[in-house]
């Protein structure tokens, strides 16, 4: 392997990509927080434990985002996204790994102990196996595996990328103690990803229609207020119905239904500009009389 293969800031035919430059940057960018919070990480009671939820968080927001590449590249009609979706995919884990070798160290390296927690805690099993899955989809993410899996074969394994993020989700949930609010948006956010490519298959793939894209943020962002309300509900004993009675109290606290509605017309206003900036028709200049 050849050092320019190295350089991920270059697209394949070896030119500065603005694109990958971004991505990348991106990509850094919780290394970079990392070392602008060293003090407060490094003083605080737990500094592994603090660096294990960062990486684990950060490896499911780049999670999300590799999934999010189709749709946005639809919708943005701006095909070149997929350039750097492998360059997500790859990062994701990364941190994920980061997640799981900081736990190891933050248990002293005890093999014994890490064994029995990784086999008897529920939402460490289910880390595990979304590991374990993303571990597969990287190493086989490279144009040689392609090849010798055939593109039909390959694109059936890395549909279980769908799989990994509800499991990934399920321990990010399991795993958080008290407020789940960030917990109920990205599950949101990955419920809209799912609604987005069940809508597109039922159509016969290609774009959804700036109509569709909002109903589905509202579909979504309903679907969001009644599973938080559930939850919740279930959590501590309380009716759903008082749940919901606080949602338009936005002095207390702005709900992730909310949230996932705001992100969902964004995405169905960039896709109404986009189209109609696409049916303009272009300008024709003819050539001045002789």
């Amino acid at each position: 392997m050849n050092f320019q293969s190295w350089q991920i800031w270059r697209d394949r035919r070896g030119r500065l990509s603005p694109l990958r430059v971004g991505t990348l940057a991106l990509l850094l960018f919780p290394v970079a927080k990392a070392l602008v919070d060293y003090a407060d990480i490094s003083g605080g009671a737990r500094p592994l434990n603090d660096l294990i939820h960062r990486a684990g968080f950060w490896a499911l927001v780049f999670l999300g985002l590799s999934l999010a590449v189709t749709p946005f590249r639809r919708v943005a009609r701006y095909g070149n996204l997929i350039d750097v979706r492998r360059m997500i995919g790859v990062a994701t884990f990364i941190y994920a790994f980061a997640h799981v070798a900081l736990y190891v160290a933050d248990q002293r390296y005890d093999v014994a102990k890490i064994f029995s927690e990784l086999t008897t805690r529920l939402y460490l099993i289910i880390g595990g196996i979304a590991w374990l899955g993303l571990a597969v989809l990287t190493l086989t993410s490279t144009d040689g595996w392609v090849r010798r899996l055939g593109g039909m074969n390959w694109r059936r394994l890395h549909q279980v990328i769908y799989v990994i993020a509800l499991l990934a989700l399920v321990h990010y949930f399991q795993q958080t103690k008290a407020n789940v609010t960030v917990p109920v948006f990205a599950a949101g956010l990955l419920t809209w990803l799912m609604g987005y490519r069940l809508l597109a298959w039922r159509q016969g793939g290609g774009e959804l229609s700036t109509l569709k894209l909002l109903v589905l943020a509202v579909v979504v962002s309903l679907l969001t207020f009644a599973g938080e309300a559930i939850g919740i509900g279930l959590t501590f004993n309380v009716s759903p119905l008082r749940v919901l009675d606080s949602v338009f109290d936005f002095d207390v606290e702005i709900r992730p239904g909310w949230q996932v509605l705001a992100a969902g017309l964004v995405v169905a206003a960039v896709d109404a500009v986009r189209a109609r900036f696409n049916s303009r028709p272009a300008r024709v200049r003819t050539a001045p009389a002789a």
